[in-house]
C-alpha cells in the first residue's frame, strides 16, 4: 500500500488510503469519524443493520497500527455514533480496542458532534480540541484556520475515468487545512462541493481519492464553482483505479 506525502505548515504528512494520516516525525497517526456502535444505534430506532460495523472499523484500524506503530493516536471526534456507544461496545471489542490503545504513549480522543462525552473505560485523554505544533486536531474544521486537522464533513469526491464516473471518499486538503475521509465501516460521505465544505476551500484544493493499494489526487478548482473537478490527464489510464 502507497501513501501519499502532504507537506504543510513546514511538516511532512503521510495520507493513507486506508483514510488515516500519519506525522511520521512525531509518530502520531490521525483517524477521524470511526462511528462505532452505529449499528447498535440505528437497531434502537427500529433501523437494522447488519451488526458488523464496530468489528470491522476496529479491524481496519488494528491495520494500520501495526503498519506505522504510532506512539500517539488521536481520534478526531465521532469515534462513536452516539453518547451511549463507548457504553453499548461488545466486552470483546472493547477488550480488543483497549488492547490497541494500551501501548500507546498518547490517546487523544478529541469530542464531536456524536460523541459529546470522553468514552469511559478507555485509555487516553479527551479534548475539545488538541494542538501539537504547527498542527490543531478538531472535530469541524474552524473557518479561517491554518494548520488544521479535522474531520466531521466525511469528504467524497468524483472523478472521470474511461470506465465512467467513480465516486470515492477522499482527502481534501490546500496547504493550510486537511480534511479526512471518515474511517467507520457504515459511514456516508459528503461531496466536496456541498456549500459547507466549499466554504472552507474558496480557491479550491486538491483531493486524494482513497484506492485499494494507493491515492488517486487531482485539483479541485475551485469548489464554489459549478460542474465537476477535473483530474490530471495521467490518472485516466493508469491501473488499478477505484471502483
Amino acid at each position: 500500500m502507497s501513501a501519499a506525502p502532504m507537506h504543510m505548515a513546514g511538516a511532512r504528512l503521510m495520507l493513507d488510503p486506508a483514510g488515516c494520516v500519519a506525522w511520521p516525525a512525531q509518530k502520531l497517526l490521525a483517524v477521524a469519524d470511526l462511528h462505532l456502535e452505529k449499528g447498535s444505534s440505528f437497531a434502537a430506532r427500529g433501523r437494522f443493520l447488519p451488526p458488523y460495523d464496530t468489528r470491522e472499523t476496529l479491524d481496519r484500524l488494528a491495520l494500520v497500527l501495526r503498519r506505522w506503530r504510532p506512539q500517539r493516536l488521536v481520534l478526531l471526534g465521532d469515534s462513536f455514533h452516539d453518547r451511549h456507544g463507548c457504553a453499548r461496545l461488545p466486552p470483546a471489542e472493547c477488550a480488543a480496542l483497549a488492547r490497541m490503545l494500551a501501548g500507546m504513549e498518547e490517546v487523544v480522543w478529541v469530542l464531536g458532534n456524536h460523541d459529546p462525552d470522553p468514552p469511559v473505560g478507555l485509555p487516553g485523554v479527551a479534548a475539545a480540541e488538541w494542538r501539537l505544533a504547527p498542527f490543531t486536531f478538531r472535530h469541524i474544521a474552524a473557518p479561517g484556520a491554518t494548520a488544521e486537522i479535522s474531520g466531521h464533513f466525511h469528504p467524497k469526491a468524483t472523478m472521470p475515468t474511461r470506465a465512467g464516473a467513480v465516486t470515492r471518499p477522499c482527502f481534501l486538503g490546500d496547504g493550510r487545512r486537511l480534511l479526512l475521509p471518515a474511517f467507520g465501516a457504515y459511514t456516508g460521505g459528503l461531496e466536496v462541493r456541498d456549500p459547507a465544505i466549499a466554504a472552507l476551500f474558496p480557491r479550491g484544493g486538491r483531493a486524494f481519492l482513497l484506492g485499494a493499494e494507493r491515492l488517486f489526487s487531482f485539483p479541485t478548482g475551485p469548489l464554489r464553482g459549478s460542474g465537476r473537478a477535473a483530474p490530471e490527464a495521467p490518472l485516466l489510464t493508469q491501473p488499478g483505479l477505484p471502483g
